[in-house]
């Protein structure tokens, strides 16, 4: 018997003012899988995420969270239901320490595990636990995508949505943050990866989505996405 979707999103439909950018998108996650959404800049990604974590008020269709329809619903409730959004170019605190950063993460969900969330935090990132008393803006950018995702991880989630987490960072980062992206997978962790890095977010994915002007142009398994001649054309020049 198939678990029930832990995110379950049909016909999604948003946008900004009189401009409309998600056109019907379904998509779904199922307990403990990564499931990756890519696509180019401007097509929607970053509208969905808003939508999903209630920072957007979509215009039609549902988004299952747990089985409850969270469509809508105020962004702190959602937080506290467990979808946590670590969103796009990190949005640390520049001037609080990492401690503060990190505890500012379990406000909403997540304080009585507070202890035993730091400690997880601290073996998968021990460059967190060598700066806690730094300020996060002196960080480098790859050591504040580090705070911003153990933030997310403050929360306990049960759906961690990444948002472009390689932007800006070295090939030597990129291939760590995919490597942690693996880990969390290995822990049994829900992930919605949004990323433009297409073929390592299919390596660490079991299934994907690719979205174009706002709808979803392509779904499938990772690996018979990796595989698709349309995918190749569009994405790699191949």
């Amino acid at each position: 018997m198939v678990d029930p979707p832990l995110l379950d999103v049909r016909d999604l439909r948003a946008g900004y003012g009189a401009f409309a950018v998600l056109h019907g998108v379904s998509l779904s996650v199922l307990p403990g899988e990564v499931v990756a959404v890519l696509g180019s800049n401007g097509v929607g990604k970053t509208t969905l995420n808003r939508t999903l974590s209630g920072l957007l008020r979509p215009r039609g269709g549902s988004i299952g969270f747990a089985g409850e329809e969270i469509a809508g619903a105020d962004h702190a409730a959602i937080v506290r239901a467990g979808l946590v959004h670590v969103p796009e170019g990190r949005r640390v605190f520049p001037n609080l320490t990492v401690r503060d950063n990190l505890l500012l993460g379990s406000y909403a969900r997540g304080r009585a595990e507070r202890a035993q969330s730091l400690d997880r935090v601290f073996d998968i990132f021990p460059r967190l636990a060598e700066r806690l008393r730094q300020r996060a803006g002196t960080m480098s950018g790859g050591e504040q995508q580090m705070l911003a995702i153990g933030r997310g991880l403050m929360a306990r989630p049960r759906l961690l949505i990444l948002d472009e987490p390689s932007l800006g960072l070295s090939p030597l980062l990129v291939e760590e943050m995919f490597a942690l992206i693996g880990r969390l997978r290995g822990e049994g962790l829900s992930l919605l990866l949004v990323e433009q890095n297409v073929m390592q977010s299919l390596a660490v994915a079991s299934r994907a989505y690719v979205i174009e002007h706002g709808r979803v142009a392509l779904s499938g398994t990772a690996d018979a996405l990796s595989r698709d001649a349309r995918l190749r054309a569009a994405y790699l020049g191949l």
